[in-house]
């Protein structure tokens, strides 16, 4: 399969997996993209509630991310982490055309929400609705529990590199925490005292950016 950017192939509960790039996930071998806290609408959410006015732009840079990982990977299966909305108004403020194009990659495919903090699964817009989803020996959810082969997000995980810090997956032996996936989400540095306990002393952290780069989780 061709990349136009370079991934960084691992190996979590006896299954190979594929950290793209762009924070999505991919699993070749059950045809699974794997995205996380696409958080669409906060900018009209922070709008609405008196936060800062940000261009709302995120919507659509996020969709267009998602569409390139479809096109590469062309997966039968899409499971989105939780926070897919900022909030379940964003839902419902969802533009048209933004809302033709997600039913667009939704079309074919087995498209599974899973519940967020910030959302429930936006059921009107179609798809399955899962607290947390079972696939062979591996558990989906949107936030990390003491469990082995578990993939998770919610936490927004940052490293630095060369004094830019860059949205990352952590992974150690029994876990993956995946980044956010959408624009202005801000993010968690790896130093946070609550990634320093979920995470074993020998997690790798996996920077996205052009190419995903895998070195050891930064420590306090």
């Amino acid at each position: 399969m061709p990349w136009a950017m370079t991934p960084y192939a691992f190996t979590l509960a006896d299954t190979d997996l594929i950290a793209l790039p762009s924070g999505g996930l991919y699993w070749p071998a059950q045809s699974t993209l794997c995205v996380s806290d696409l958080h669409l609408g906060k900018s009209g959410r922070m709008a609405r509630r008196g936060g800062t006015l940000l261009p709302p732009y995120e919507v659509r840079a996020t969709l267009e991310k998602l569409d390139a990982d479809i096109e590469a990977t062309r997966p039968a299966r899409v499971i989105c982490l939780g926070d897919s909305f900022d909030d379940l108004t964003a839902v419902g403020e969802l533009e048209d055309h933004a809302r033709l194009w997600l039913a667009r990659l939704m079309a074919g495919r087995d498209w599974v929400w899973i519940e967020g903090n910030h959302d429930a699964g936006p059921v009107e817009i179609g798809g399955t609705h899962r607290a947390n989803l079972r696939l062979g020996p591996l558990t989906f959810r949107h936030i990390a529990t003491p469990a082995r082969g578990e993939i998770s997000g919610h936490y927004h995980p940052k490293a630095r590199l060369g004094g830019t810090a860059r949205p990352c997956f952590l992974l150690d032996a029994d876990r993956l925490i995946l980044p956010a996936y959408g624009h202005y989400t801000g993010g968690l540095r790896c130093e946070d005292p609550v990634l320093q306990a979920l995470m074993h002393p020998k997690a790798l952290a996996i920077l996205t950016g052009p190419r995903a780069i895998a070195m050891p989780m930064p420590r306090a």
